[in-house]
């Protein structure tokens, strides 16, 4: 496959020739009756909306779906201070036919995560945890898959890769501080480890992120202390008391810290609170780095528009460089 289109350096006027992936189809009807389609087209390097397809061109995007490939012939386009592209040619590409994965993006070679991973992993001591976390990270299977799916369907992380990416981001900071707070580090890192396993099974990154139908029902958290409870029983003997099993099922049930964010439980011990503001501070600080990268959002000026994946914030882009360059 030939280079993709850089998405974020597109200007004003450039004509654009490419594969893209369609992200969303969007669907919708004029006030005054008529229906039109945006498509959301994507690549490893980003993101951009086409204009409205109208009733007339409707039969050019008829069949088209999230993870479907496309040759696109367009023009940059300009609407409300915000870059689309205007479509003269789009064609569906046969299923098989691209390499899906280099329109996705992704965290590239995941080696540099891995060693940090297990090097942190190789400082449990305590027999029984390790014992525990190595039931998944000595498995193969288990680690092709963990360092293919995406952190996130959207939002944070949401790259291949981007949960090995995330999970290494949640130990740093969580071990920081674990030693500041007194917490158990080990607990903390096997924490950090077993946290979101469940989102192996709550996500596909086929081409495109999206959730299974267990991950809508039952949600990443839960799935992920189902598969650790799961693993304990099919082991034997068991590799941890009860009780300890409690203990990590905790950690992963009270992780996201509130109810209403998917914990069925809020944290009840101190590496528990530990796990869940560094995953916490993992998942906003890459969301509001990637919401500083993008251009769209700073269309109008320095300050950003009411930002919905961050509470609807406004965001300031600007620095200083603090008199370390001669005046």
């Amino acid at each position: 496959m030939t280079t993709p289109t850089d998405i974020p350096s597109l200007t004003v006027g450039a004509r654009v020739e490419g594969t893209f992936l369609v992200r969303e189809v969007d669907v919708r009807t004029q006030a005054q009756g008529e229906p039109f389609t945006i498509l959301t087209l994507g690549n490893a390097t980003g993101t951009i909306a086409t204009e409205p397809f109208w009733a007339e061109r409707a039969a050019e995007v008829a069949g088209l779906a999230r993870g479907h490939a496309v040759q696109v012939i367009a023009e940059v386009a300009s609407y409300r201070d915000r870059k689309q592209l205007k479509v003269t040619s789009i064609r569906h590409l046969p299923s098989g036919s691209v390499d899906l994965g280099a329109l996705v993006p992704s965290v590239g070679t995941v080696d540099r995560y891995w060693s940090t991973l297990d090097g942190w992993r190789r400082e449990i001591t305590k027999p029984r945890l390790r014992a525990v976390v190595d039931l998944f990270y000595e498995d193969d299977d288990f680690r092709r898959r963990y360092e293919q799916c995406p952190g996130a369907t959207f939002g944070h992380h949401a790259l291949l890769g981007g949960l090995l990416k995330h999970t290494v981001e949640v130990a740093a900071i969580a071990r920081t501080i674990a030693k500041t707070s007194g917490a158990d580090i080990e607990l903390v890192v096997a924490g950090v480890l077993l946290h979101d396993i469940g989102k192996l099974e709550a996500y596909t990154w086929d081409g495109t992120f999206d959730q299974t139908v267990r991950g809508r029902l039952l949600g990443h958290v839960v799935l992920g202390a189902m598969m650790l409870d799961r693993r304990l029983g099919e082991t034997s003997p068991s590799a941890c008391t009860d009780l300890e099993r409690d203990i990590l099922l905790h950690l992963i049930l009270s992780h996201h810290g509130r109810l209403e964010f998917g914990s069925p439980i809020t944290p009840m011990t101190l590496e528990a609170e530990v796990l869940h503001w560094a995953d916490n501070a993992s998942a906003k600080t890459d969301t509001v780095a990637d919401a500083l990268r993008d251009d769209a959002n700073f269309a109008a000026g320095p300050v950003s528009s009411g930002l919905r994946m961050l509470d609807y914030r406004r965001f300031w882009r600007g620095t200083s460089d603090w008199g370390s360059r001669a005046e």
